[in-house]
Parts: structure tokens; sequence; C-alpha cells
């Protein structure tokens, strides 16, 4: 087929399908979309736990940190405009211990300095707002922290930029190679483009390498399973309940979240996985199961914050240790109000391997007429609006140049 883009996109999740969403808004046409899926939503967009985070945990000054918030309030304005599902009932963070404690009170200097509307309360305040939630001497409270449905705003974004008739979506179509300096090679055919921005998410890397770019940069896949709390027992959360988390990795612990439908979600892990699809036990498997156990073992001997994590995270495997996390952070719980969940997803985390440290922060890269989004991991979906305008006003309509966007 001989297809020509002004705008050439490859993937269709969150980030992808916001970038199309804000070109339209600002008059750009002919834009393409590539997904290998056939459908929205098949891997971390739609597999989030639809939590809209509120700017707590993130260094200041960095991206993650420069548009959680505004993303946040971007995302609640267009759910309310589309009438889709809302839920602004806020969360809570708890602390275990006298050492949390200092932690905790780091993630409020944290979110004040970006921004957020957060208060340490005591006791008698965190009975009023989360009953069965427990803490040592004060929370966290986050007023921002929302709750929505990631596949209806999917859904609704894609309904806008089809509308629109500037947009075209391939879905079943993989991206195979680029050719020359402005040549796609799909499973459709040549495309040829005059921008091409890279939004793969879990392959972003892989695509990233085909442009000649980001070579010393490489994910791991970490597998986020959820566990659920029976249905007649939701009423004992109101809204979400985290752990102090290590704000050395960039994971926030097994948490509770009531969502948009009522039921209360406890999870994520953040185990290793052995593929970038890796949901189940062998699903998503491929040839690169080794290189990517390869590079764990790598990070194994070399990093101390993975080691503790390839350490710990794997025995939540079992529902025991599962199930020692969950009850740190309520008063109520007992192992039989817990059952298995079929929502799992895949956090895909990038690597630097010249330092071989995790990357904290999101990472783009351009070159020419090629743009990379790489490490587009929470708050990805929640920061989507306001980093997606980002991206166009300095790697699209900005004198970016060649280079690196990455807040250290």
């Amino acid at each position: 087929m001989d297809i020509k883009a002004d705008v050439l996109i490859c993937g269709c999740g969150i980030t992808g399908i916001t970038i199309a969403y804000n070109l339209v808004k600002r008059g750009y046409g002919n834009i393409v979309v590539l997904e290998k899926e056939d459908s929205l939503g098949k891997h971390a967009s739609g597999r989030n736990s639809g939590v809209l985070h509120a700017g707590v945990y993130y260094t200041p000054d960095t991206l993650k940190a420069r548009f959680c918030l505004d993303g946040n309030k971007l995302l609640k304005k267009y759910c309310k405009e589309k009438r889709l599902p809302l839920l602004e009932t806020g969360k809570v963070i708890v602390a275990r211990n006298e050492y949390e404690l200092v932690t905790l009170k780091e993630l409020y200097y944290r979110a004040l300095k970006n921004g957020a509307k957060v208060e340490l309360i005591d006791h008698e305040h965190l009975s009023e707002v989360e009953p069965n939630a427990r803490t040592f001497e004060k929370a966290l409270y986050s007023y921002d922290t929302a709750v929505i449905d990631p596949l209806r705003i999917l859904k609704s974004l894609y309904d806008d930029i089809i509308a629109s008739g500037e947009v075209k979506v391939f879905f079943g179509t993989r991206f195979k190679g680029v050719k020359g300096s402005s040549t796609a090679l799909t499973s459709r055919g040549a495309i040829r483009f005059d921008k091409f921005i890279n939004t793969a998410g879990s392959f972003s890397d892989v695509i990233a390498h085909s442009f000649g770019l980001a070579r010393n940069f490489k994910l791991i896949p970490f597998k986020g399973v959820y566990r659920k709390l029976k249905n007649e027992l939701a009423g004992r959360i109101n809204s979400s309940i985290y752990p102090v988390p290590d704000i050395k990795n960039p994971f926030l612990g097994v948490h509770f979240t009531k969502n948009v439908n009522n039921e209360v979600y406890l999870g994520p892990t953040a185990i290793p996985a052995f593929g970038r699809e890796n949901y189940g036990l062998v699903s998503g498997l491929s040839a690169e199961a080794f290189e990517i156990a390869y590079r764990d073992m790598r990070l194994f001997f070399s990093n101390e914050k993975f080691k503790t994590i390839a350490l710990v995270e794997p025995r939540k495997y079992l529902f025991k240790y599962f199930f020692e996390d969950v009850k740190r952070l309520v008063k109520d719980i007992s192992p039989g109000d817990i059952e298995n969940s079929s929502k799992v997803g895949i956090r895909p985390q990038l690597v630097d391997w010249l330092t071989k440290e995790l990357v904290m922060d999101f990472l783009v890269i351009k070159d020419a007429n090629s743009i990379h989004v790489l490490n587009a991991i929470s708050p990805a979906f929640t920061s989507s609006m306001a980093f997606s305008e980002f991206v166009i006003n300095t790697y699209i309509e900005g004198n970016a140049g060649d280079r690196v966007s990455r807040a250290v």
C-alpha cells in the first residue's frame, strides 16, 4: 500500500492517543496511528489500577512531577465533559513504623513543592476518612487523587480522534523497521512520514534502537499481580490505601484501590517477569526470555535496589507473603476476605545499562524527524494530557533539536 502520513505515531496506548488528540486540537491532519493489537487497552494503558495520581511521590523538577498534577486536572475535566466515570475520593498513605514516618514526611514536602493538596493527619482524622486504615502516628491524605475507568477514557479519546477525520488508526499493524529516514516498514506495508513518534510502551526501546538511538537503554519487565477483596466486603474501603513506598525505587507497593465499579483490588506486586507481555506463568514468553533473564542477573549483582526487589517481590506469588503486606495497611482483614483475580499488568521499566540504574523519570529522545517516548510508566496515564502537550510544544513545534530530555 502507498501510504503517506504527516505524523506517524507508533502505539495507541494513552500516550500515543493523547498526542494524536492534542495534535488534532491544534489543527494538524493526516495523522496515522499504528497499533499491533486488534483493539485498545490490551497492555499497560488498559491494565492499570485506574488511579489518577496527584504529584505526591515524584522528585520536584522531574518530568513526572511537572506533569502529574496538571494531567490529573485535565483528565478530570475531560471525564466531566464526556460524562465518564470519575470518583474524586482522595487517598491515604499510611506508615507502618517510625522509619516509614520519616519517609512519609518527605513525601509530604515533595507533594507541597509539586503543588499538590495534601495534609498530614492524625488517627482521629484518618478514622473519618478511611476507618479501616491503620498507621503509625500519622498518615498522608492526598485530596486530589481520584479513580477513573482507563478503558472508557481510551475509547472516548479514540472516538474523538476518529470523528475529527484527521486520524486513521491501523489496528493489527506491527512496526517492522525503518527504511532511510522517512519510511516505516510495517505488516501493512511501507508508510512514509514527515514526523515519527514512538509511543510503543514496552517495545519503545526496540523501536528506538531501530532508528539507531538509545542503545544504552533497555527495559526489563515487572509483573504486577492483583488480588481482590470479596465484593460483599468492599464497603470496608472508601477509596485507596497505600503504604509508604521505598522512594529509591519506582514502585508504590501493594495497596487497596476501590474502582469505579465499587470493587476493591489489592496489588500490584513488582515481580521481575521474563517477557514484555508475560501476563501468565508461561504466556507471553518468547526467545527474548533468555536475554531478559540475563539482564535481570546482571542487575542482581550490580544494583542493590534491584537485588532487594528480586529477593522480596517474587515471594508475593505466595498468598502468605502477599497477605503480610496487606494486613499492615488495615485493621480488619482475614485471609478468607481475599480472592484471586485475573487482573495482571506488566510495567516495562527502563534501565540505563551504562550506569546499571533504573530510570526513574520519563525519557524523550529526538533525532532528526523521529521522537521517542521511553519509560512512559506510572504516572504516565495520569500525566498523559499534560505530557503530550509538552511533547508537541518541545519536539514538534519547539526548537529542541537533537537532544535527550531527561530530568535528573
